[in-house]
């Protein structure tokens, strides 16, 4: 059966004092909102519907960075999530299928959870997903009669004895279309928030004869963040998460409780990574690769066998080959090196691109940026950069060529040529001595006077 999606990511997010709209706010360098639409995108949806309010251009650009054939709609005043809901009705009017109702602020579903949620409709009309929670608190209260769901009680409107129950609501929703529209025309808001629940759909449902059930998923799903807290705990357990998967999967992680991984970080088999790394976007490590530790990747691709760090940050468009060292301080941007290259020390490869077997010596710099444009250096395969090398872009090093210690390298370099750069060196004996003589005598007398 055709399936929907109905995310809700209209509310501003009072609590978290920002004038980003909540859903936007990320985890793992990626907004909440996209979490929620990656986890419901492995069950091919045949509709994505975003229910935007404040922000509703940011919101709305958010969501179609993930899905462009989304469609955006408006709730323009917040009159509760029955009334959100409703928003999608015009957006789905020629629609037949199943709706799964989602919450861009609840970004730590998995697929798997909202895939038994949705096959859970072979059975009953509506489904819902549950938790036993260990701490109720404020938490809607699923009330049962064996394995029937028979309502939903919020808490402000729950008595002492519904208060005890520890099955909880999680707030998503999945139900054929028409009856999902049927039923939350028929919503009122006769409650001690004055708003439209979605919840009571559950006690129209039962009072129309359908039939509703509870899926229970693990309580760490269902965490809805409203505060900057709450972020904080969402990017706890999604970090959590990741470390263990990477784990099961054949990374190697020393002090795992150190290591930050970005919502697409990508590692092969018998990858190590030392303590205190931290990857951004867009990062994948390739098998028997070693990242050691304090190092920062973002945008990067990192081949077999490669070794970076400590101490290491590759940033956007770092293209790394198979047996490619990058060493201790070393910052590596928008640069492909090549198969057994190596940048053990202190430099900067920026906007370039680094031959075979090459040895780039430490404290080498590609000076790629002119104040206005950026330009390429170029330098071939088994050649030896000396330390300290300054190589003025945009220039060419052929292969087998060498630069010496402290060069300032402004021209291109032919195959197998050293290039020398620097003043000549001038000693003057005894020079030294008569001067520290002089500046200390000076001294002195400043002193007496």
């Amino acid at each position: 059966m055709s399936l929907a999606t109905v995310i809700l990511a209209a509310g501003k997010g009072t609590r978290m004092q920002s004038d980003l709209p909540k859903v936007l706010h990320p985890i793992a360098h990626a907004p909440m909102l996209h979490h929620v639409m990656h986890a419901a995108a492995d069950l091919s949806p045949d509709r994505n519907i975003v229910v935007a309010g404040h922000g509703s251009d940011l919101v709305s650009d958010a969501a179609h960075q993930i899905d462009p054939t989304c469609q955006v709609v408006l709730q323009t005043q917040q009159l509760g999530t029955g009334h959100a809901v409703d928003q999608a009705r015009a957006a789905l009017s020629d629609f037949c299928g199943i709706v799964l109702v989602l919450y861009g602020d609840s970004p730590l579903f998995q697929t798997s959870t909202l895939q038994a949620l949705v096959d859970k409709l072979n059975d009953v009309d509506v489904a819902i997903l549950g938790f036993d929670a260990k701490d109720p608190a404020r938490y809607g209260r699923l009330i049962t009669t064996g394995d029937a769901l028979d309502r939903i009680v919020e808490f402000k409107d729950a008595n002492d004895e519904e208060r005890a129950i520890t099955l909880c609501n999680s707030g998503v929703m999945a139900a054929k279309s028409d009856l999902l529209f049927d039923l939350l025309s028929k919503l009122e808001n006769k409650n001690a928030s004055g708003e439209y629940y979605l919840t009571d759909v559950i006690e129209h449902a039962r009072t129309a004869g359908k039939t509703a059930a509870v899926v229970i998923c693990a309580e760490d799903e269902t965490l809805g963040v409203n505060s900057r807290v709450e972020l904080a705990q969402a990017e706890a357990h999604f970090q959590s998460r990741r470390r263990r998967a990477a784990l099961e999967n054949g990374v190697t992680l020393p002090a795992p409780d150190t290591v930050f991984f970005a919502f697409d970080t990508v590692l092969g088999r018998d990858v190590m990574v030392e303590a205190n790394v931290i990857f951004g976007p867009g990062v994948t490590i390739e098998n028997n690769a070693t990242i050691r530790a304090f190092s920062h990747l973002e945008g990067a691709h990192v081949a077999d066998g490669c070794v970076v760090g400590p101490y290491a940050r590759l940033r956007p468009g770092a293209e790394l080959g198979p047996d490619v060292k990058i060493g201790n301080f070393v910052e590596v941007k928008a640069a492909e090196i090549a198969e057994g290259a190596k940048v053990n020390h202190l430099s900067y490869v920026g906007d370039a691109q680094i031959g075979k077997h090459t040895n780039i010596g430490a404290g080498t710099i590609t000076c790629n940026y002119d104040g206005v444009l950026k330009h390429k250096t170029i330098i071939g395969e088994n050649a030896f950069i000396g330390s300290n090398t300054m190589l003025v872009a945009p220039v060419h090093i052929g292969d087998e060529a060498m630069t010496g210690s402290g060069s300032v390298i402004t021209k291109d370099v032919p195959d197998q040529a050293l290039a020398l750069a620097r003043a000549e060196q001038i000693n003057k004996d005894g020079f030294a001595k008569r001067l520290m003589d002089r500046l200390r005598a000076i001294k002195a007398k400043k002193k007496d006077s």
